[in-house]
């Protein structure tokens, strides 16, 4: 595993300038609290002078570089004389977060398709190699406040994706993100999360408990450094690694003006799969993803038929199935909640708790994964399986 901290920097070979590996670790990390993810103008400075005389430049040892104005390159050595990339460091370091640059073996050699708007470096957070989880991952993304279609759809995608040995990549968001990753987390799978601030600090912080489990079982990555807090315009250059690290880029729900739809396109523009999932003709959460399949998207509706397009020459898709998320894939404890719903009204928490024999807090905390995979919905106080999962448990139900 290559990395900058904690891993093996100095073994990476030579920076831009061929100088000192660690001298130009230390200028990269630096210029990550300067430069902001995305700009190809400082990103053209970088690999034509190389991190260390940027960085210099930007500390006021030298001429104002060309590109950009007096009152943004004022703003430049503003932001560079602040800046404590020793610190940032050792932050990671105790967060067990790495730098990883281009150069070290870990680096994901498809995000210098960005060009000069390809990462200085990324901090990472978690075990695998990012490099290899790479090489055989799809994104899936959509709709923050999507509709119980939409997560269910996100969900079996991913589940089915991460069953055949693919690593699913999204933002970590509420909706189809959240979806996305738990689908392939609850397969046993690999996922990564691309996010829009330091990876130190999980957002939205309600998903710091998901976000967590995906650092210890998949990655955590993201470019900006340690503490950093996210914006509207990060979020959106953002989407372009997602786009980059991918095979593919599936949206499954998306408004006209979606964020999804901006990681579409950057797939598009970088010679990336494409693909959309449809939904209901009257639904809004659709329109974006409808207007994707009328371009050059491809329509897919499994997790089979995403394989059949992203995979290698001869793989072929294994044998469909059917669209109900298997139950086989959620652990014990959920399965006896599942056991204790009904199709025909709702049941209260406290009769949920005593037919899984387990209790209320528990059983609450799994009506909630299990709603996230589209098989139970709220109704009042009360739970209730959706028409999705009827069959499926219906059928599980007939055979014990």
């Amino acid at each position: 595993m290559g990395g900058g901290v904690g891993g093996a920097s100095a073994d990476a070979g030579p920076g831009p300038t061929g100088g000192d590996p660690a001298s130009e670790l230390l200028a990269l990390v630096h210029l990550t609290r300067v430069i902001e993810p995305g700009d190809e103008t400082c990103g053209r400075w970088v690999r034509e002078l190389g991190a260390e005389e940027v960085l210099e430049r930007l500390l006021g040892r030298g001429a104002q570089l060309a590109g950009v104005t007096h009152k943004r390159w004022a703003g430049l050595l503003a932001r560079a004389e602040r800046a404590e990339p020793e610190r940032d460091l050792a932050v990671a370091r105790a967060a067990g977060v790495r730098f990883v640059r281009r150069g070290d073996s870990e680096w994901p050699a498809q995000l210098d398709d960005l060009g000069d708007g390809r990462p200085l470096g990324l901090w990472v957070r978690g075990p695998a190699s990012l490099r290899m989880w790479a090489l055989r991952s799809v994104a899936v993304v959509g709709a923050r406040a999507c509709t119980e279609y939409g997560a269910h759809m996100a969900a079996t995608l991913a589940s089915g994706l991460a069953e055949r040995g693919w690593v699913v990549v999204s933002g970590g968001a509420y909706g189809v993100d959240a979806a996305a990753h738990r689908g392939a987390l609850g397969a046993g799978g690999a996922t990564v999360a691309v996010l829009a601030c330091g990876v130190d600090r999980p957002y939205p912080r309600g998903h710091t408990e998901l976000i967590g489990r995906i650092a210890e079982q998949g990655l955590v990555v993201g470019e900006l450094a340690p503490g950093e807090h996210p914006t509207a315009s990060r979020f959106i250059v953002r989407n372009r690694v997602i786009a980059a690290l991918t095979r593919g880029t599936v949206v499954v729900e998306a408004a006209y003006r979606s964020g999804s739809l901006v990681t579409a396109r950057a797939a598009r523009r970088l010679g990336r799969h494409t693909i959309g999932v449809p939904g209901p003709a009257t639904s809004a959460l659709s329109a974006g993803v409808h207007e994707l399949l009328r371009a050059d998207a491809v329509l897919v509706t499994d997790a089979a038929e995403v394989v059949e397009l992203v995979g290698d020459m001869g793989e072929l898709a294994p044998e469909r199935r059917g669209p109900v998320l298997p139950r086989d894939l959620l652990d014990p404890a959920a399965r006896h909640v599942l056991a204790a719903l009904s199709a025909r009204g709702a049941v209260p928490v406290d009769a949920i708790a005593r037919g899984a024999r387990t209790t209320q807090d528990d059983a609450i905390a799994r009506l909630y994964e299990l709603r996230s995979l589209g098989y139970v919905e709220r109704h009042g106080d009360g739970w209730k399986l959706t028409r999705q999962a009827v069959s499926s448990v219906g059928a599980d139900r007939g055979r014990c």
